[in-house]
C-alpha cells in the first residue's frame, strides 16, 4: 500500500470496525463516511437475501489452502523476481499462452503482467494487487505479495468454468513509486475500452487479520455487494478506511469513473507493520489470509453474476478484447 507520508497515531484516520451483521445499519453513524447514502442501506438490507440466493449457485472453486500457503511462503525480497513468480503461477492456474502478456512501463520498472480470462461478453472486471515492495524495508510479505500470490488462485477459482464478463488479473508494478503500473496500464486504454470496465476489484495488505474494505473509496454498488456476500457466506468484513495521504491501485481508475474497491486487513493497531522490518511472514494470520481469499473468490463469481449484461462478442470482437486488454489498441 503506497504511503503519501510518515503517519503518525494522531494523523491516522481509521475508522472504528463495524461487526459484519451491523455492518449496512450503523453505516450512516460514521462521519467518516458519511459519502455513503441513506440509499445505501436501504438497498442494501435486501440485496443480502439477493446474495444468499445466488451463493447457492455460485460456480467457483477453492484452491487447496496448502497451495495459497506454499505461494505465500515462497516469496522474494527482488522485485523483478516477484513478477516473474506471479507469471509463473498464473500460467499454472491455467493463463493460456496467447492471454498471459507483460505490459512494459515507461520506467525502469518491472513489467505489469496481465492474464485475461475470456468472457462471453465485452464486459470486463479487473482485479489487481500490485507485485512490488518498498525497497530496503521488510520482506513486503504483506505489503503487497499477500495480494499479488492471490491473482493466480483466483484465476484459478473463476476459471472452472465459462464467465458473463472477461476478467482480467493484473499485478501492477511500480505502487510502491506512486501507482505507476496501474496508472500506465488505465492511462493507455481507449476510452471505449475504459468504458467497458464494470468494476475494478483491488486487493492490497490482507493477512494481519480479517478482510476490510476501504469503504470511503469505494463504489456503492461494489460495496454493497461485498457486504451482501459476507453476511450470506458467514464470512467476516469489516470497514476500515486507510490513513490521510496513503494509497492504492485502485485510485488510478477513480478520474475516469470506473467503479472500484479495495480491500486489505490494516488498522491503526498493525499499520505500523508496513514498510518496515516486521513485514515478515510472521505477521500473516494464515486462518484470516484463507478466509479473505474465499471471500474475494466467492464475491467475484456474484460480481460476474449480478453486474450488468452485455452483449455477447463475435469470434472478431473477441479477439480484439483481448489485444486491448494489454495494449490498448
Amino acid at each position: 500500500m503506497a504511503r503519501g507520508g510518515r503517519a503518525t497515531l494522531s494523523e491516522m484516520q481509521f475508522y472504528e470496525t463495524v461487526d459484519r451483521g451491523q455492518l449496512l445499519g450503523r453505516i450512516l453513524l460514521r462521519q467518516s463516511i458519511r459519502a455513503l447514502s441513506v440509499a445505501i442501506v436501504c438497498a442494501a438490507w435486501p440485496s443480502v437475501h439477493i446474495a444468499a440466493q445466488a451463493l447457492a449457485h455460485l460456480q467457483f472453486r477453492l484452491q487447496a489452502r496448502e497451495t495459497v500457503e506454499s505461494h505465500l511462503k515462497s516469496f522474494s525480497t527482488r522485485n523483478g523476481e516477484r513478477e516473474a513468480l506471479i507469471r509463473k503461477w498464473l500460467a499454472e492456474s491455467g493463463c493460456a499462452d496467447e492471454n498471459l502478456s507483460e505490459q512494459a512501463l515507461d520506467r525502469i520498472l518491472p513489467p505489469n503482467v496481465i492474464c485475461v480470462l475470456p468472457g462471453e461478453t465485452q464486459e470486463v472486471i479487473v482485479v489487481g494487487a500490485h507485485t512490488d515492495k518498498v525497497e530496503r524495508a521488510g520482506d513486503g510479505v504483506v505489503d503487497n505479495w499477500t495480494g499479488a500470490t492471490l491473482l493466480p488462485s483466483l484465476l484459478y477459482s473463476l476459471s472452472g468454468q465459462p464467465r458473463h464478463h472477461t476478467l482480467i488479473f493484473i499485478g501492477f508494478s511500480g505502487e510502491e513509486k506512486g501507482l505507476v503500473g496501474s496508472r500506465y496500464y488505465v492511462d493507455h486504454l481507449g476510452k471505449e475500452q475504459r468504458a467497458r470496465i464494470e468494476g475494478m476489484v483491488n486487493f492490497d495488505s490482507l493477512g494481519l487479520g480479517p478482510t476490510e474494505v476501504w469503504a470511503s473509496h469505494a463504489d456503492r454498488v461494489l460495496l454493497n455487494g461485498l457486504a451482501s456476500v459476507a453476511a450470506a457466506s458467514k464470512l467476516p468484513m469489516t470497514l476500515m478506511n486507510v490513513p490521510r495521504g496513503a494509497s492504492a491501485d485502485s485510485e488510478s481508475f477513480a478520474p475516469y469513473h470506473i467503479p472500484r474497491i479495495t480491500l486489505h486487513s490494516v488498522t491503526s493497531d498493525t499499520w505500523s507493520i508496513l514498510h518496515s522490518r516486521f513485514d515478515n511472514l510472521a505477521a500473516i494470520k494464515m486462518n484470516d489470509y484463507y478466509d479473505s481469499y474465499q471471500l474475494i473468490a466467492e464475491y467475484l463469481a456474484y460480481l460476474d453474476e449480478t453486474l450488468k449484461p452485455a452483449p455477447k462478442p463475435d469470434h472478431a470482437q473477441r479477439g480484439s478484447l483481448l489485444r486491448w486488454a494489454v495494449s490498448g489498441e
